[in-house]
């Protein structure tokens, strides 16, 4: 079965939350080798995700 970009996307950022599962992440790594897009996205996310959290210890509020 293969991704839409919607649930690829929805699985990228899922997985900044937990672990994906072994078909999850099959299926993620099919679909962002050939979905130039997606893969922009993940970067994307992952950027924003380090930028927050830098953000966040500067501040003195990360969450422990």
């Amino acid at each position: 079965m293969m991704l839409s970009c919607k649930e690829a996307t929805r699985l990228v950022s899922m997985g900044q939350d937990r672990s994906l599962g072994f078909a999850e992440r099959a299926m993620l790594r099919v679909h962002l080798a050939i979905c130039r897009g997606c893969g922009n996205a993940a970067r994307q996310l992952e950027f924003l995700r380090r930028a927050m959290a830098r953000l966040a210890e500067q501040d003195g509020t990360a969450e422990r």
